[in-house]
């Protein structure tokens, strides 16, 4: 889930940035410090978008610069258990393949594919259903659902694990087949209530024709 998250920090304006503009000057700051950075509360740290600066800033002795308080917001990634993602395939290993999702790869493993005997071919970059014949490949995109999630404050990248063994899950274009089939049933569904309809209507105006007949007589 994406978002925009409020923070606050004290940051350290060094002498050499004196001359520039305040603003500019912490949101630079901000960006080398926050940026690519992975927080236990907030997830991923993808882009920082504002800041609100202190003008008036404090001295420590012995240091040149001077420090201020600042306000900003950052955009942010966190990824929720059972949230549905899209996300493009960029490596293929012997367990599985590597999706990304946001700013970030999720491990779809083998097993979390589909129900099928699944073969991973690495040096092309492909995976392949035995019964089937359907594949994965670098560059493919796919929707999944969040399985797991460790953003761990020791944790360099985080790990996320995904699945794509659920109804409309998976390929882009094994869903667009499933939706195919699933609008096909409804079809065949629909027509045949119809048909039943007008028999029993059939059955019921003979009924009363027959009714009609009889008063006649």
């Amino acid at each position: 889930m994406f978002s925009i998250s409020t923070l606050l920090d004290v940051i350290r304006i060094p002498p050499s940035l004196f001359g520039t503009v305040l603003k500019k000057a912490a949101v630079n700051i901000l960006k080398e410090k926050y940026e690519s950075m992975i927080n236990a509360d907030l997830g991923y740290i993808i882009m920082i978008l504002d800041a609100k600066v202190e003008s008036m800033g404090k001295m420590v002795p012995g240091d040149g610069g001077t420090f201020h308080k600042v306000e900003f917001e950052a955009l942010t990634y966190y990824p929720k258990l059972q949230e549905i993602v899209h996300g493009e395939i960029v490596d293929i290993t012997d367990f599985g393949a590597f999706v990304r999702i946001g700013p970030t790869d999720a491990l779809l493993h083998l097993s979390q594919i589909m129900d099928d005997y699944l073969k991973s071919d690495v040096k092309s970059g492909i995976i392949l259903a035995n019964q089937s014949g359907r594949t994965l490949k670098v560059g493919s995109t796919l929707r999944s659902r969040i399985t797991a999630v460790s953003l761990g404050k020791a944790a360099s990248m985080g790990k996320i694990g995904i699945t794509c063994r659920q109804p409309f899950l998976g390929a882009d274009e094994w869903i667009a087949e499933e939706i195919k089939k699933s609008s096909g049933s409804e079809e065949k569904t629909k027509e045949k209530d119809s048909g039943s309809g007008e028999k029993t209507k059939e059955k019921d105006s003979q009924k009363q024709k027959k009714t009609v007949e009889v008063k006649g007589k």
